[in-house]
Protein backbone atom coordinates (compact mmCIF):
# COMPACT_ATOMS: atom_id res chain seq x y z
CA UNK A 1 0.00 0.00 0.00
CA UNK A 2 1.18 3.66 -0.82
CA UNK A 3 2.55 4.86 2.63
CA UNK A 4 0.95 8.56 2.03
CA UNK A 5 -2.33 7.08 1.46
CA UNK A 6 -2.01 4.68 4.40
CA UNK A 7 -1.46 7.55 6.49
CA UNK A 8 -3.62 9.67 4.96
CA UNK A 9 -6.46 7.14 5.80
CA UNK A 10 -5.39 6.76 9.24
CA UNK A 11 -5.82 10.16 9.97
CA UNK A 12 -9.02 10.84 7.94
CA UNK A 13 -10.44 7.11 10.41
CA UNK A 14 -9.17 9.25 13.76
CA UNK A 15 -10.72 12.74 13.12
CA UNK A 16 -14.38 11.54 13.00
CA UNK A 17 -15.09 14.33 15.94
CA UNK A 18 -13.93 17.77 16.84
CA UNK A 19 -12.90 20.22 14.62
CA UNK A 20 -11.01 18.16 12.06
CA UNK A 21 -14.35 16.31 11.43
CA UNK A 22 -16.29 19.82 10.95
CA UNK A 23 -13.62 20.65 8.36
CA UNK A 24 -13.87 17.96 6.15
CA UNK A 25 -17.77 18.22 6.26
CA UNK A 26 -17.35 21.64 4.94
CA UNK A 27 -15.17 20.41 2.17
CA UNK A 28 -17.24 17.86 1.53
CA UNK A 29 -20.38 20.16 1.26
CA UNK A 30 -19.10 23.21 -0.60
CA UNK A 31 -17.97 20.37 -3.24
CA UNK A 32 -21.30 18.90 -3.36
CA UNK A 33 -22.82 22.07 -3.57
CA UNK A 34 -20.47 23.38 -6.67
CA UNK A 35 -20.61 20.33 -8.60
CA UNK A 36 -24.77 19.63 -8.33
CA UNK A 37 -25.13 23.34 -9.10
CA UNK A 38 -22.78 23.45 -11.68
CA UNK A 39 -24.84 19.96 -13.38
CA UNK A 40 -28.55 21.38 -12.79
CA UNK A 41 -26.80 24.60 -14.57
CA UNK A 42 -25.86 22.71 -17.53
CA UNK A 43 -28.73 20.16 -18.04
CA UNK A 44 -31.09 22.89 -17.37
CA UNK A 45 -29.42 25.22 -20.01
CA UNK A 46 -29.03 21.92 -22.26
CA UNK A 47 -33.02 21.26 -21.90
CA UNK A 48 -34.20 24.99 -22.41
CA UNK A 49 -31.86 25.33 -25.63
CA UNK A 50 -33.32 22.30 -26.77
CA UNK A 51 -36.64 23.00 -26.46
CA UNK A 52 -36.77 26.26 -27.84
CA UNK A 53 -34.46 24.81 -30.94
CA UNK A 54 -37.27 22.12 -31.10
CA UNK A 55 -40.29 24.49 -31.80
CA UNK A 56 -38.60 26.99 -34.10
CA UNK A 57 -37.81 23.68 -35.98
CA UNK A 58 -41.26 22.37 -36.21
CA UNK A 59 -42.68 25.27 -37.87
CA UNK A 60 -39.50 26.12 -40.22
CA UNK A 61 -37.43 23.21 -40.39
CA UNK A 62 -33.43 22.87 -40.02
CA UNK A 63 -33.37 24.25 -43.74
CA UNK A 64 -35.62 27.05 -46.16
CA UNK A 65 -35.42 27.13 -49.77
CA UNK A 66 -36.89 29.51 -51.91
CA UNK A 67 -36.93 31.36 -54.99
CA UNK A 68 -34.07 34.82 -54.66
CA UNK A 69 -36.45 37.76 -53.40
CA UNK A 70 -35.33 41.28 -52.75
CA UNK A 71 -38.64 42.23 -51.47
CA UNK A 72 -39.71 42.42 -47.91
CA UNK A 73 -43.22 40.56 -48.52
CA UNK A 74 -44.23 37.84 -46.14
CA UNK A 75 -45.82 36.16 -49.48
CA UNK A 76 -42.58 34.07 -51.50
CA UNK A 77 -42.30 33.98 -54.87
CA UNK A 78 -43.25 30.51 -56.32
CA UNK A 79 -41.16 28.37 -57.97
CA UNK A 80 -41.58 24.61 -59.34
CA UNK A 81 -40.85 22.03 -56.31
CA UNK A 82 -40.49 19.43 -58.40
CA UNK A 83 -37.01 19.47 -57.72
CA UNK A 84 -34.25 16.20 -57.15
CA UNK A 85 -34.56 17.59 -53.72
CA UNK A 86 -37.87 17.35 -53.13
CA UNK A 87 -38.51 14.08 -55.37
CA UNK A 88 -35.61 11.65 -53.60
CA UNK A 89 -34.01 13.49 -51.08
CA UNK A 90 -32.34 10.31 -50.11
CA UNK A 91 -30.03 11.89 -52.14
CA UNK A 92 -28.59 13.99 -50.06
CA UNK A 93 -27.14 12.62 -47.34
CA UNK A 94 -27.94 13.97 -43.50
CA UNK A 95 -31.47 14.89 -44.96
CA UNK A 96 -34.44 13.21 -43.39
CA UNK A 97 -37.52 15.04 -45.17
CA UNK A 98 -38.73 17.76 -47.48
CA UNK A 99 -42.05 19.36 -47.59
CA UNK A 100 -43.51 21.99 -49.53
CA UNK A 101 -45.67 25.18 -48.44
CA UNK A 102 -46.58 29.08 -49.22
CA UNK A 103 -47.44 31.87 -46.92
CA UNK A 104 -50.53 34.21 -47.71
CA UNK A 105 -51.39 37.15 -45.52
CA UNK A 106 -55.14 38.11 -44.46
CA UNK A 107 -57.52 39.53 -42.26
CA UNK A 108 -59.39 37.35 -39.82
CA UNK A 109 -63.21 38.23 -39.07
CA UNK A 110 -65.39 36.71 -36.72
CA UNK A 111 -68.75 39.23 -35.65
CA UNK A 112 -66.43 41.07 -32.50
CA UNK A 113 -63.34 41.21 -33.32
CA UNK A 114 -60.34 41.21 -36.53
CA UNK A 115 -57.14 40.25 -36.38
CA UNK A 116 -54.70 40.43 -39.50
CA UNK A 117 -53.38 36.47 -39.85
CA UNK A 118 -50.61 34.96 -42.02
CA UNK A 119 -52.12 31.78 -43.78
CA UNK A 120 -49.36 28.64 -43.77
CA UNK A 121 -50.11 26.48 -46.70
CA UNK A 122 -49.15 23.26 -45.93
CA UNK A 123 -49.70 19.42 -47.63
CA UNK A 124 -49.84 16.05 -46.77
CA UNK A 125 -45.80 15.85 -46.54
CA UNK A 126 -46.11 18.52 -43.39
CA UNK A 127 -44.42 16.30 -40.10
CA UNK A 128 -47.78 16.17 -38.28
CA UNK A 129 -45.67 13.55 -35.79
CA UNK A 130 -43.39 16.50 -34.60
CA UNK A 131 -46.62 18.96 -34.66
CA UNK A 132 -48.21 16.95 -31.92
CA UNK A 133 -46.26 18.25 -29.50
CA UNK A 134 -47.19 21.56 -29.90
CA UNK A 135 -51.07 20.76 -30.44
CA UNK A 136 -53.03 21.53 -27.12
CA UNK A 137 -56.13 21.03 -28.36
CA UNK A 138 -58.46 19.35 -31.60
CA UNK A 139 -56.86 17.75 -34.05
CA UNK A 140 -54.64 18.23 -37.24
CA UNK A 141 -56.06 19.09 -40.90
CA UNK A 142 -57.12 16.09 -42.64
CA UNK A 143 -56.39 16.27 -46.47
CA UNK A 144 -58.30 14.94 -48.67
CA UNK A 145 -57.72 13.22 -52.22
CA UNK A 146 -59.86 15.16 -54.14
CA UNK A 147 -60.54 18.43 -52.64
CA UNK A 148 -59.04 21.43 -50.69
CA UNK A 149 -59.47 20.64 -46.67
CA UNK A 150 -61.78 23.66 -45.62
CA UNK A 151 -59.97 23.60 -42.20
CA UNK A 152 -57.72 24.91 -40.26
CA UNK A 153 -55.56 25.09 -36.72
CA UNK A 154 -54.95 28.40 -35.13
CA UNK A 155 -52.58 29.27 -31.86
CA UNK A 156 -53.84 29.75 -28.69
CA UNK A 157 -53.40 33.10 -28.71
CA UNK A 158 -55.59 33.81 -31.67
CA UNK A 159 -58.13 32.05 -30.38
CA UNK A 160 -58.17 33.50 -26.88
CA UNK A 161 -58.42 37.25 -29.01
CA UNK A 162 -60.80 36.15 -31.05
CA UNK A 163 -62.50 34.11 -29.00
CA UNK A 164 -62.80 31.25 -30.87
CA UNK A 165 -62.72 27.18 -30.19
CA UNK A 166 -61.88 24.31 -31.52
CA UNK A 167 -65.21 23.32 -34.16
CA UNK A 168 -66.23 27.00 -34.57
CA UNK A 169 -66.15 28.40 -38.21
CA UNK A 170 -64.12 31.49 -39.38
CA UNK A 171 -63.69 33.77 -42.23
CA UNK A 172 -60.27 34.72 -43.76
CA UNK A 173 -60.18 37.59 -46.23
CA UNK A 174 -57.43 37.75 -48.63
CA UNK A 175 -57.26 41.45 -50.15
CA UNK A 176 -56.29 40.71 -54.00
CA UNK A 177 -57.72 41.50 -57.16
CA UNK A 178 -60.37 40.21 -56.94
CA UNK A 179 -60.95 40.40 -53.19
CA UNK A 180 -61.53 37.03 -52.03
CA UNK A 181 -62.45 35.14 -48.94
CA UNK A 182 -62.53 31.57 -47.49
CA UNK A 183 -64.98 30.05 -44.37
CA UNK A 184 -62.80 27.61 -42.47
CA UNK A 185 -63.59 25.14 -39.55
CA UNK A 186 -61.18 25.01 -36.71
CA UNK A 187 -60.06 21.54 -35.95
CA UNK A 188 -57.29 21.98 -33.85
CA UNK A 189 -55.64 24.37 -31.75
CA UNK A 190 -51.44 24.92 -31.38
CA UNK A 191 -49.45 26.86 -28.74
CA UNK A 192 -45.60 27.59 -29.30
CA UNK A 193 -45.09 30.45 -26.57
CA UNK A 194 -42.94 31.64 -29.81
CA UNK A 195 -46.34 34.86 -29.57
CA UNK A 196 -43.95 37.18 -31.78
CA UNK A 197 -42.59 34.56 -34.28
CA UNK A 198 -45.80 32.14 -34.58
CA UNK A 199 -48.67 31.98 -32.16
CA UNK A 200 -49.19 35.75 -32.56
CA UNK A 201 -50.05 35.67 -36.27
CA UNK A 202 -49.93 32.47 -37.98
CA UNK A 203 -52.83 29.90 -38.95
CA UNK A 204 -51.86 27.04 -40.49
CA UNK A 205 -53.73 25.26 -43.51
CA UNK A 206 -54.19 23.24 -46.97
CA UNK A 207 -51.43 24.10 -49.32
CA UNK A 208 -54.14 24.03 -52.40
CA UNK A 209 -56.54 26.66 -51.13
CA UNK A 210 -53.26 28.94 -51.05
CA UNK A 211 -52.38 27.90 -54.57
CA UNK A 212 -55.96 28.00 -55.72
CA UNK A 213 -55.98 31.88 -54.38
CA UNK A 214 -52.96 32.80 -55.96
CA UNK A 215 -54.05 30.70 -58.89
CA UNK A 216 -50.85 28.78 -59.22
CA UNK A 217 -50.41 25.22 -60.25
CA UNK A 218 -49.82 22.27 -57.95
CA UNK A 219 -46.31 22.01 -58.64
CA UNK A 220 -45.69 25.02 -57.61
CA UNK A 221 -44.93 26.17 -53.93
CA UNK A 222 -43.67 29.35 -51.85
CA UNK A 223 -40.44 27.16 -50.47
CA UNK A 224 -39.09 23.77 -49.24
CA UNK A 225 -38.95 23.05 -45.78
CA UNK A 226 -35.75 20.42 -44.64
CA UNK A 227 -35.35 18.56 -42.03
CA UNK A 228 -31.62 16.99 -41.39
CA UNK A 229 -31.27 14.07 -38.60
CA UNK A 230 -28.38 16.25 -37.33
CA UNK A 231 -28.48 19.79 -36.78
CA UNK A 232 -24.79 20.25 -36.12
CA UNK A 233 -24.57 19.25 -39.82
CA UNK A 234 -27.04 22.21 -41.03
CA UNK A 235 -23.79 24.18 -42.93
CA UNK A 236 -22.73 21.57 -44.82
CA UNK A 237 -26.30 20.30 -45.55
CA UNK A 238 -27.39 23.27 -47.16
CA UNK A 239 -23.69 24.22 -49.35
CA UNK A 240 -24.63 20.80 -50.56
CA UNK A 241 -28.32 21.44 -51.43
CA UNK A 242 -27.06 25.02 -52.51
CA UNK A 243 -24.31 23.84 -55.43
CA UNK A 244 -27.34 21.32 -56.47
CA UNK A 245 -30.29 23.51 -56.59
CA UNK A 246 -30.59 26.07 -59.90
CA UNK A 247 -29.21 29.64 -59.18
CA UNK A 248 -32.67 31.40 -59.07
CA UNK A 249 -32.88 29.63 -55.57
CA UNK A 250 -31.71 30.21 -52.12
CA UNK A 251 -30.93 27.81 -49.01
CA UNK A 252 -31.23 29.70 -45.90
CA UNK A 253 -31.01 28.10 -41.93
CA UNK A 254 -33.59 28.74 -39.50
CA UNK A 255 -30.71 29.54 -37.28
CA UNK A 256 -30.15 32.44 -39.62
CA UNK A 257 -33.96 33.48 -40.20
CA UNK A 258 -34.69 33.81 -36.65
CA UNK A 259 -30.81 34.56 -35.43
CA UNK A 260 -32.43 36.80 -32.51
CA UNK A 261 -33.54 33.57 -31.07
CA UNK A 262 -30.40 31.58 -31.49
CA UNK A 263 -27.86 34.17 -30.26
CA UNK A 264 -30.22 34.41 -27.16
CA UNK A 265 -29.82 31.06 -26.68
CA UNK A 266 -25.96 31.50 -27.15
CA UNK A 267 -25.96 34.04 -24.67
CA UNK A 268 -27.07 31.79 -22.43
CA UNK A 269 -24.42 29.21 -22.80
CA UNK A 270 -22.28 31.87 -21.85
CA UNK A 271 -23.87 33.05 -18.81
CA UNK A 272 -23.84 28.94 -17.88
CA UNK A 273 -20.31 29.06 -18.44
CA UNK A 274 -19.30 32.19 -16.28
CA UNK A 275 -21.26 30.50 -13.60
CA UNK A 276 -18.96 27.43 -13.72
CA UNK A 277 -15.87 29.35 -13.53
CA UNK A 278 -17.74 31.23 -10.27
CA UNK A 279 -18.06 28.12 -8.47
CA UNK A 280 -14.99 26.53 -9.63
CA UNK A 281 -13.19 29.48 -8.04
CA UNK A 282 -14.99 29.64 -4.81
CA UNK A 283 -14.64 25.66 -4.33
CA UNK A 284 -10.71 25.95 -5.17
CA UNK A 285 -10.34 28.63 -2.23
CA UNK A 286 -12.44 26.70 -0.08
CA UNK A 287 -10.25 23.71 -0.78
CA UNK A 288 -7.09 25.77 -0.11
CA UNK A 289 -8.28 27.06 3.09
CA UNK A 290 -8.97 23.98 4.27
CA UNK A 291 -5.77 22.34 3.55
CA UNK A 292 -4.58 25.10 5.27
CA UNK A 293 -6.09 24.73 8.10
CA UNK A 294 -5.29 20.89 8.39
CA UNK A 295 -1.87 21.61 7.83
CA UNK A 296 -1.48 23.95 10.58
CA UNK A 297 -3.42 21.40 12.92
CA UNK A 298 -0.79 18.51 12.14
CA UNK A 299 1.82 20.72 12.11
CA UNK A 300 3.45 18.56 15.43
CA UNK A 301 3.05 15.51 12.88
CA UNK A 302 4.77 16.80 10.27
CA UNK A 303 7.61 17.91 12.35
CA UNK A 304 7.76 14.36 14.05
CA UNK A 305 7.51 13.01 10.43
CA UNK A 306 10.60 15.29 9.02
CA UNK A 307 12.39 14.16 12.04
CA UNK A 308 12.22 10.34 11.47
CA UNK A 309 13.54 10.94 7.66
CA UNK A 310 10.26 12.11 5.91
CA UNK A 311 10.45 13.76 2.61
CA UNK A 312 8.38 17.05 2.10
CA UNK A 313 7.25 14.95 -0.99
CA UNK A 314 5.85 12.49 1.02
CA UNK A 315 3.99 14.53 3.54
CA UNK A 316 2.54 17.12 0.63
CA UNK A 317 1.38 13.76 -1.04
CA UNK A 318 -0.57 13.18 2.17
CA UNK A 319 -2.72 16.08 2.67
CA UNK A 320 -2.78 15.62 -1.04
CA UNK A 321 -4.21 12.29 -0.78
CA UNK A 322 -6.15 13.76 1.98
CA UNK A 323 -7.88 16.37 0.02
CA UNK A 324 -8.80 14.05 -3.20
CA UNK A 325 -10.35 11.42 -0.93
CA UNK A 326 -12.76 14.78 0.37
CA UNK A 327 -13.07 15.86 -3.39
CA UNK A 328 -14.38 12.29 -3.70
CA UNK A 329 -17.34 12.15 -1.32
CA UNK A 330 -18.12 15.48 -2.23
CA UNK A 331 -18.07 14.86 -6.10
CA UNK A 332 -20.62 11.46 -5.04
CA UNK A 333 -22.57 13.07 -3.31
CA UNK A 334 -23.10 16.14 -5.70
CA UNK A 335 -23.94 13.87 -8.07
CA UNK A 336 -26.41 12.50 -5.96
CA UNK A 337 -28.25 15.40 -5.65
CA UNK A 338 -28.11 16.71 -8.86
CA UNK A 339 -29.17 13.75 -10.41
CA UNK A 340 -32.52 13.21 -7.83
CA UNK A 341 -33.49 17.13 -8.48
CA UNK A 342 -33.20 16.89 -11.89
CA UNK A 343 -35.23 13.63 -11.83
CA UNK A 344 -37.55 15.17 -9.84
CA UNK A 345 -38.16 18.10 -12.16
CA UNK A 346 -38.26 16.15 -15.43
CA UNK A 347 -40.60 14.06 -14.00
CA UNK A 348 -42.92 16.20 -12.16
CA UNK A 349 -42.47 19.78 -13.50
CA UNK A 350 -43.30 21.37 -9.95
CA UNK A 351 -40.95 24.62 -10.66
CA UNK A 352 -43.14 26.68 -13.60
CA UNK A 353 -41.78 29.31 -15.91
CA UNK A 354 -43.59 32.21 -17.14
CA UNK A 355 -44.01 30.89 -20.72
CA UNK A 356 -44.52 34.54 -22.02
CA UNK A 357 -40.78 35.26 -21.18
CA UNK A 358 -39.43 32.13 -21.47
CA UNK A 359 -41.54 30.32 -24.44
CA UNK A 360 -41.89 27.49 -22.35
CA UNK A 361 -44.43 26.60 -19.50
CA UNK A 362 -41.56 24.99 -16.96
CA UNK A 363 -37.79 24.34 -16.29
CA UNK A 364 -36.74 21.77 -18.59
CA UNK A 365 -34.44 19.06 -18.35
CA UNK A 366 -32.16 17.35 -20.94
CA UNK A 367 -29.94 14.11 -19.75
CA UNK A 368 -26.61 14.69 -21.34
CA UNK A 369 -24.69 12.32 -19.66
CA UNK A 370 -21.36 13.57 -21.76
CA UNK A 371 -21.57 16.58 -19.98
CA UNK A 372 -22.24 15.68 -16.56
CA UNK A 373 -19.11 13.02 -16.87
CA UNK A 374 -16.89 15.70 -17.85
CA UNK A 375 -18.03 18.09 -14.96
CA UNK A 376 -17.29 15.49 -12.92
CA UNK A 377 -13.57 15.30 -14.50
CA UNK A 378 -13.17 18.88 -15.06
CA UNK A 379 -13.95 19.66 -10.64
CA UNK A 380 -11.80 16.41 -10.02
CA UNK A 381 -8.51 17.61 -11.97
CA UNK A 382 -9.18 21.60 -11.19
CA UNK A 383 -9.76 20.72 -7.20
CA UNK A 384 -6.42 18.30 -7.03
CA UNK A 385 -4.56 20.41 -8.78
CA UNK A 386 -5.30 22.95 -6.53
CA UNK A 387 -4.77 21.29 -3.60
CA UNK A 388 -0.78 21.16 -4.65
CA UNK A 389 -0.80 25.03 -3.57
CA UNK A 390 -1.63 24.74 -0.07
CA UNK A 391 0.64 21.71 0.74
CA UNK A 392 3.58 24.31 -0.58
CA UNK A 393 4.24 25.76 2.97
CA UNK A 394 4.94 22.01 4.16
CA UNK A 395 8.77 22.75 3.09
CA UNK A 396 9.07 25.61 5.24
CA UNK A 397 8.45 24.24 8.25
CA UNK A 398 10.77 23.30 10.51
CA UNK A 399 10.83 20.31 12.22
CA UNK A 400 12.21 21.27 15.77
CA UNK A 401 9.83 24.14 15.61
CA UNK A 402 7.11 22.04 14.87
CA UNK A 403 7.48 19.32 17.17
CA UNK A 404 7.50 22.34 19.88
CA UNK A 405 4.52 23.56 17.77
CA UNK A 406 1.22 23.83 19.98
Amino acid sequence: MNLAYFIAKRISQQQKAGFSATIHKIAIVSICLGLAAAIVSFLIMHGFQEAVKKKMYSFSGHLVVNALSYNNSLEETPFSFNIPLYNDPTQFEGVQQVQEYAHKTGLLKTEEEILGVVVKGVSKRFDTLAFDETMVEGRFIHFPDSSIANEVVISRVIANKMKLKTGDDLIVHFFQNPPRFRKLRITGIYETNLSEYFDGKMIISDLRMVQRLNDWGDSLAGGLEVYLRDVSQTDVIGQNIHDAIDYDLQVTSTAFKYQQVFQWLDLINRQVNILLVIILTVICINMISIVLILVMERTQMIGMLKAMGATNKLIRNIFVSNGVNLVLRGLFWGNVLALGLCYIQYQFKIIPLNAHDYYIAYVPIAWHWDVILLLNLLMFIVVSVVLLLPTAVIARINPIKAIKFD
